[in-house]
């Protein structure tokens, strides 16, 4: 037999295995999307940036499973049309983008069992304690009544006037007040990490001789106590801003010659002291700490106090250099105006975008180090008819986490779990029950749910996705499951539905397509939530049982095509 003859009859046999190596071969796909017969490469993953660094380093890859579902009605056609290229990965996920606040007001929170499934089940990942601005009168290791001596009993405001402290206290077992050693079990219990947030004020109104080397040490001793069980700190707390116990002093009463208002050089500089000291007393427990420096988030206004002028320059030239991550705090919308959902919906993609863009602006500007970026307090200002409790804020949520991955923030951590219902104006993902406003203790405020689908579906690493055709209000976000799969995030800001057709690049969709539709009962303010035709019987809240919610699911060989209600989000998953 010739051996050109045995070529030819080999070929068939060879082709499989020729095929099989080929889609696992890093590179770009030829051309086509999914729905042809063209091989699909295994992108590779690019380097961790510098915003996102150590943040990464519990990643773990995330394997698709299918969820229970029923078959779901799909639209005949999708006008709006949106790429999802698998070609390329934008970035792995950090997996802390999904953190929340917890606060000293808020109860025990392990002694509330509902309150307790529900943060189980979100699976936040970071939890912060205890800042806000309370962390700044905050002494982690005394008990009520029993601040430490040098501690004022009376501390100024920003306008100069004497106000009570109102400290508050680690060692305080009342029912209204969560302690530290509860904050702890908190974390072991339900599975998350903290990031805690040292009292940097003390360093400022404190009447002993060196106030800067007593708050410095109380930091330290906290390291000491907390034994490696947490791998970020922060110092302080919003501490340019003048609502912030510290940030006006007495001189007369100072010991050390600080000046009457802090600035971002002072900060910085007695940030290496903080550093300095929790360093080494993480070095005698052998842990490894991440301590960040507070900057802000965007361009002082002309209004804005000479500190805010001049807080981030200050504080980057004393500090970046002892700094291991950047800190920033947004509230998006302009404070406690009454905006409409299309104005506080918009500032989801402007503003993640803005914040980096301004760090990355004030960093060039000193020489400073890239390094991670943390938002560890954002939700939204916007008040007067309920926009916090409402499904908008749930739908900007989304937007938010989805555009944090896509700027590769390191960490996240949004504000808070409960607060107070102040007529609807209540930042919390919680109810704390009042009367008022008509929900049950610890109820779920509608972002909680969003968050929840989002936080459930997601994979582990972001990839391009792009609206191709169709309407301006639609957003689409992707990721990929390490196990081949796809995830697709489908965000309607506008008023009508939108029938979308999602196609693929070095993708081949599998045998089916599985999603999940949220929305509010109204394109207004709704307090209502129904998740894929399940709800609340009254008019406020979700779904009783969510976690038992079935995905609607459909034949991916038709196409994956959704209807995206409006002010809706669909999640889509497709099998490989």
């Amino acid at each position: 037999m010739k051996r050109a003859h045995l070529k030819y009859l080999l070929l068939p046999m060879l082709m499989p295995l020729m095929q099989a190596c080929g889609r696992h071969k890093s590179g770009a796909p030829e051309a086509g999307n999914g729905n042809d017969t063209t091989k699909v490469m295994v992108p590779p993953d690019p380097a961790v940036a510098p915003t996102t660094g150590f943040f990464m380093d519990s990643w773990q890859p995330v394997r698709f499973t299918a969820p229970a579902a029923v078959p779901g009605t799909v639209p005949a056609s999708g006008g709006v049309k949106v790429m999802v290229d698998a070609s390329t990965v934008i970035c792995r996920i950090s997996p802390a983008l999904f953190g929340n606040n917890a606060n000293p007001y808020m109860t025990q929170i392990v002694t509330q069992p509902v309150l307790m499934e529900h943060i189980k089940h979100l699976q936040p990942g970071i939890i912060r304690f205890p800042g806000g601005n309370l962390s700044s009168l905050y002494f982690w290791n005394a008990a009520p009544g029993s601040p430490p001596a040098d501690a004022p009993a009376k501390i100024l405001d920003g306008d100069g006037k004497e106000i009570d402290p109102n400290y508050w206290y680690g060692n305080n077992e009342f029912g209204h007040t969560l302690s530290l050693a509860n904050y702890y079990k908190l974390l072991q219990q339900t599975g998350n990490e903290g990031i805690i947030t040292i009292n940097y004020g003390y360093a400022r109104y404190g009447l002993g001789p060196d106030p800067v080397a007593a708050a410095a040490h109380l930091a330290a001793d906290w390291v000491r106590h907390d034994k490696g069980r947490t791998r970020f700190w922060e110092i302080g707390n919003e501490s340019n801003g003048n609502w912030q116990a510290g940030y006006r002093i007495r001189t007369a009463n100072n010991k050390d010659g600080q000046p009457e208002f802090v600035t971002g050089e002072l900060y910085g500089r007695h940030f290496r002291v903080f550093a300095d000291s929790m360093r080494r007393a993480a070095a005698e427990t052998g842990a490894r700490i991440y301590i960040g420096a507070q900057l802000l988030e965007k361009e002082p206004a002309s209004w804005a106090t000479a500190t805010d002028k001049n807080w981030n320059t200050g504080v980057l030239t004393q500090a970046a250099a002892q700094a291991d991550f950047y800190i920033v705090h947004s509230y998006f919308t302009p404070y406690m105006t009454n905006a409409a959902p299309a104005e506080i919906l918009a500032t989801a993609t402007s503003g993640t975008a803005e914040m980096m863009a301004y760090i990355d602006k004030s960093r060039k500007a000193t020489n400073a180090p890239a390094r991670p970026v943390a938002l560890t307090e954002w939700n939204i200002f916007s008040a007067g008819s309920k926009q916090m409790v409402s499904q908008v804020a749930g739908l900007h949520a989304v937007i938010v986490v989805e555009e944090l991955i896509r700027q590769q923030y390191g960490m996240a951590s949004r504000w808070d779990l409960a607060n107070a219902w102040e007529n609807g104006n209540d930042h919390g993902l919680f109810s704390k029950g009042e009367p008022a406003s008509g929900e049950s203790l610890w109820a779920p405020r509608p972002a909680f749910y969003y968050l929840w689908l989002l936080k459930k579906t997601l994979g582990d690493r972001c990839i391009p996705a792009t609206v191709t055709t169709g309407q301006k209000d639609v957003l689409a976000y992707a990721s990929s499951y390490s196990s081949g799969e796809m995830q697709v995030v489908l965000v309607n800001k506008g008023t009508t539905a939108a029938d979308i057709t999602v196609d693929f690049k070095n993708f081949k969709p599998g045998g089916k397509y599985y999603w999940y539709t949220i929305s509010g009962e109204s394109t207004g303010f709704s307090r209502k939530v129904v998740i894929n035709g399940q709800g609340p019987a009254a008019s406020i809240g979700g779904p009783a049982d969510y976690m038992a919610v079935k995905a609607f699911s459909a034949e991916a060989a038709g196409g994956v095509r959704v209807n995206v209600p409006a002010m809706g989000v669909v999640i889509v998953q497709v099998e490989k």
